[in-house]
């Protein structure tokens, strides 16, 4: 049995390549903690999880304070009893954003060191369901974008084949949503699709006049439309309109969306690996949704979810924001709008370990610390 000895972490701060901006914040800098498992084997595994600009420190204080020593000696293919021992180390923190951000460093690296010493890549170890998802592009679609940028970003990606775009919803007036909607509609034409976000952005009655109007434009999905924590009010919006409702990037735990799922108030369920815990509790959130006949598409981390989401079935969707670009060796394998896995061991990332090593020194975990 190969045991943990030692773990290597570090922090860097990834600038976005373009402006993003949405209803509720601007999105200036992420911020990604990182961690390396070694164990006495000699292999190791690379995980990661992230922040939009605030709150890194407090997931690397938890992991090299609480967390990580908590590793060292253990079998690092015990990856459940792992999970599971370190999230009622954090009783007091969880279910909350900094413990699971910190846990999904931890799990993703884990999986990374198993798929590794397993030979297999994550999407074939975690179910092998595909090779390959549609895309579609979020990059664009930003809330302080005009309609005629819209547009030409649209058209962009409808050329190169991506299979629809995320437009960023919230102006003050409903007519100004409508507007840049409706420019974008009449581009790309009526087998496009358009999926809308409106970020926790809008009360109840608003979600519901709106939602109306999306209709117009047959859009897949209204994503997030109220405070992440409302079901019942998810659950009254689902019941007034034709148009899908998506959420799950700001939940932290496999019982609030089964509260979602069994309420009937989601029809997209877009769990985060990273604000979920990790690997482990992603994968059960993606056969719960499975077995209430609810479609995965999930939030961020397109590197990271391609395995994922080609590993279980009720996938659809992989949203393209380039987040790794400066800090990995190569991009994912894009053609025609689809990403397809990657098939080395591990999650398929290939880190540009001299870049990271410019941008932040690792500090050491190990027995005795």
């Amino acid at each position: 049995m190969a045991v943990i000895t030692h773990i290597e972490l570090r922090m860097v701060d990834l600038a976005p390549k373009v402006e993003r901006v949405d209803a509720i914040q601007s999105f200036v800098s992420q911020e990604t903690p990182l961690l390396t498992i070694y164990d006495s084997d000699g292999a190791c595994g690379t995980g990661y999880s992230y922040t939009i600009g605030t709150g890194g420190p407090s997931v690397m204080a938890l992991l090299e304070h609480t967390l990580l020593p908590r590793l060292i000696g253990q079998d690092a293919d015990r990856i459940d009893g792992i999970w599971r021992d370190l999230l009622y180390t954090t009783h007091a923190t969880a279910v909350g954003a900094i413990t699971s951000l910190a846990l999904a460093a931890i799990d993703t690296a884990l999986w990374d060191l198993r798929c590794r010493k397993q030979n297999l890549p994550l999407w074939k170890a975690a179910g092998g369901s595909r090779d390959r998802i549609p895309l579609y592009s979020t990059e664009g679609g930003w809330l302080h974008l005009g309609a005629e940028a819209l547009v030409d970003d649209a058209l962009a990606m409808q050329a190169q084949g991506f299979k629809g775009s995320k437009i960023k919803i919230g102006r003050p007036h409903i007519s100004e949503d409508a507007a840049r909607l409706s420019a974008v509609r009449d581009a790309v034409g009526p087998g496009y699709e358009i999926l809308t976000d409106g970020n926790q952005g809008f009360t109840l009655s608003e979600a519901i006049r709106r939602a109306k109007m999306l209709e117009d434009f047959g859009v897949g999905w209204f994503e997030e439309p109220l405070k992440a924590d409302d079901v019942a009010a998810h659950r009254e919006l689902a019941g007034r309109t034709s148009v899908p409702i998506a959420v799950g990037e700001s939940m932290y735990s496999l019982s609030q969306f089964k509260d979602y799922l069994q309420a009937g108030a989601a029809s997209i369920v877009q769990v985060d690996v990273a604000r979920i815990g990790g690997i482990t509790p992603w994968l059960k959130v993606a056969h719960l949704a499975e077995a209430f006949s609810v479609m995965v598409c999930p939030h961020f981390l397109m590197e990271l979810h391609l395995p994922l989401v080609c590993a279980v079935p009720n996938a659809k969707w992989l949203e393209f924001i380039p987040q790794l670009d400066g800090i990995t060796e190569d991009g994912m394998r894009i053609e025609h709008g689809m990403a397809f896995a990657c098939n080395d061991p591990g999650l398929g990332i290939k880190w540009d370990w001299a870049r990271l090593d410019t941008l932040a020194k690792p500090i050491t975990i190990k027995e005795g610390m």
